[in-house]
């Protein structure tokens, strides 16, 4: 189920006329006319209800006779509210389009030809400053303390404040005194 597909059915349940139709078309398929005399509605009322429930696809028409008689799709009023969130958005891309441009204007910002500036105070500028800055790191390279500290130092002068930061974040690991990457924060870094 697509994301228009969804908003339209929750729109079309967030009426009380649409619900009582539907409670009504539980019980037994029903056309217009039955289901106007048994809610108290005017047919046109009736019908242009049902022609919201038909157009979300919760509705559908069969002809009998003269008369259209509705009834419930009940495959689409079985699908869990989980399953509509965990869709992919149609937006998702953009998120992701957004994110980094974020990304790009906290590095402009903090970084001057390769420098670190400052150290961001607010905690998701800071990580992205620090994962930027791991990136230097080889992946499976073992680096002692002052080798570490030699890398840091290239980016900013306080190499013991990022050193700490990055290890607090759980981009390097130290174990006695050594440091490596650790395998999540590759994947952070890269994308």
């Amino acid at each position: 189920m697509t994301e228009a597909e969804a908003i339209k059915i929750f729109k079309c349940l967030a009426d009380r006329s649409r619900l009582l139709i539907l409670k009504s078309l539980v019980e037994e398929d029903m056309y217009v006319e039955r289901l106007a005399k048994r809610l108290e509605l005017a047919s046109s009322t009736v019908s242009f209800h049902l022609k919201k429930l038909e157009d979300a696809g919760i509705v559908a028409s069969r002809a009998e006779q003269y008369y259209a008689v509705y009834y419930i799709k009940e495959e689409i009023l079985n699908t869990k509210i989980l399953d509509i969130i965990r869709e992919k958005s149609s937006e998702s891309n953009l998120q992701k389009e957004r994110e980094d441009e974020y990304r790009r204007k906290v590095i402009d910002s903090f970084f001057e030809y390769g420098k670190l500036k400052s150290i961001p105070v607010q905690r998701k500028k800071e990580l992205i400053v620090l994962e930027e800055i791991v990136k230097a790191f080889e992946v499976g390279k073992k680096y002692t303390e002052r080798e570490v500290n030699i890398l840091l130092a290239d980016y900013f002068d306080d190499f013991c404040t990022l050193r700490k930061d990055i290890v607090t974040e759980n981009l390097l690991i130290r174990d006695n005194n050594v440091y490596r990457l650790k395998d999540e924060s590759i994947e952070r870094c890269i994308n």
